[in-house]
């Protein structure tokens, strides 16, 4: 029962909390009892914990059936990314930290049986608007994808979020490429006592080998009525028909059957649950650079494992004072903040968006995430210390 009056508390507190904001509520911050023991900044974990779903790309001969196996490594990205703090078992899902300019995540995971490692470089490449870049690679297999996302919040009793951007999925083997969406999601079931996040609409992903992927989410209180629902279909671009060559249907947070739509076969039945992604590995925290997120967020991460709201609110408070006087330090002297992993390019020189989105409604939107921003050559074997004379907490 206790916990029940805790869980409704917090949520009336994150309600007269979000109504009182007008506008985006990106970067604002949230009461400590909501916030996720994680930084936005580590988002990209989603899409590397699975080596091998990142890697089977490449070792499908059929360009068809590289489409499907993108289709796959997108939908199983979805849970660990939307459901933060939370799970969909019945756990309220949490807000992350809110990253700070220059704010650097780094991990590797490494699947021995299928012989595949994937390894992720992300950094907060700006605080205002919130613009957060990835890349993600197994070099071994030839794949790597590079995405950036700027995240815009609103709420209207339910939260909203946006996200302006793109990921591309590279297969060097096949010269090809694959342009994915980055999907919106309404956060919902603030009266339930138990928020969960839902996607809603049609999106799709284009292959430069000729085949589109249209994926049309639904969810609770919509046609279909289950929480989390997709139907995906793959047809090639050229087919004025449009004719299905594979459907695949589920729950996006859970499983889903993909079927030949040619033959009605079904030719797998996965399941997120049976499939657990393999560990992650990081530098330990004593070893990591002071702009590294773990080590940054350290003492706000362990006040909030021990329940200790004062000292998260302490340390949140700290790290954003100092981020505040480090701008105006910044302006004072005429310094322009320089990303260190990641660079901003024009979106007429992105050529492979342009060729991809050719035909679509697909608008980059470049003036609301300053440019499209791509890895800096060498940026994924940059090495410790990272930034001379300044941390997280100033200028020394």
């Amino acid at each position: 029962m206790a916990d029940n009056k805790s869980m409704s508390s917090r949520l009336r507190e994150l309600v007269k909390f979000l109504s009182s904001v007008k506008g985006d509520l990106a970067n604002v911050t949230g009461p400590p009892s909501l916030l996720a023991p994680s930084s936005v900044v580590e988002v990209g974990h989603c899409f590397a914990q699975r080596p091998a779903i990142f890697a089977a790309p490449a070792l499908e001969p059929s360009a068809e059936r590289r489409a499907l196996a993108v289709l796959k490594w997108f939908l199983s990205s979805l849970r660990a990314q939307l459901y933060v703090g939370g799970s969909p078992k019945g756990v309220s899902i949490k807000k992350p930290l809110n990253a700070f300019l220059g704010e650097l995540f780094l991990a590797s995971w490494t699947d021995d049986e299928n012989k595949a490692t994937t390894r992720l470089v992300a950094e907060q490449v700006s605080h205002h608007p919130p613009i957060t870049a990835m890349h993600i690679s197994d070099k071994a297999n030839g794949v790597r994808a590079d995405g950036y996302a700027r995240v815009e919040m609103t709420f209207n009793g339910n939260l909203n979020i946006r996200q302006v951007g793109h990921a591309v999925f590279r297969v060097d083997k096949y010269d090809e490429d694959h342009l994915l969406p980055l999907p919106d999601v309404k956060i919902r079931g603030f009266l339930s006592g138990c928020m969960y996040p839902e996607i809603a609409g049609t999106y799709t992903l284009h292959s430069s080998s000729g085949f589109v992927t249209e994926v049309k989410f639904s969810g609770e209180g919509m046609i279909r009525g289950k929480r989390n629902s997709f139907d995906a279909r793959i047809y090639r671009k050229d087919d004025t028909k449009q004719k299905n060559l594979y459907t695949v249907s589920g729950v996006w947070s859970d499983g889903w059957v993909v079927k030949d739509a040619r033959t009605g076969e079904v030719l797998e039945t996965y399941s997120l649950d049976e499939d657990t992604p393999v560990p992650m590995d990081i530098v330990p925290v004593e070893e990591q650079d002071a702009w590294e997120s773990r080590k940054a967020w350290g003492k706000v991460l362990n006040g909030l494992a021990i329940g200790n709201l004062e000292q998260v609110s302490r340390e949140k408070t700290r790290i954003e004072k100092a981020q505040r006087e480090m701008r105006a330090d910044e302006r004072a002297k005429g310094k322009t903040w320089e990303p260190l992993l990641f660079r901003s390019m024009s979106g007429e020189d992105h050529e492979i968006f342009q060729k991809l989105s050719e035909g679509t409604t697909w608008q980059l939107a470049e003036a609301m995430t300053k440019g499209v921003w791509k890895l800096k050559e060498g940026g994924d074997n940059i090495q410790r210390p990272f930034r001379a004379g300044i941390t997280p907490f100033g200028y020394c």
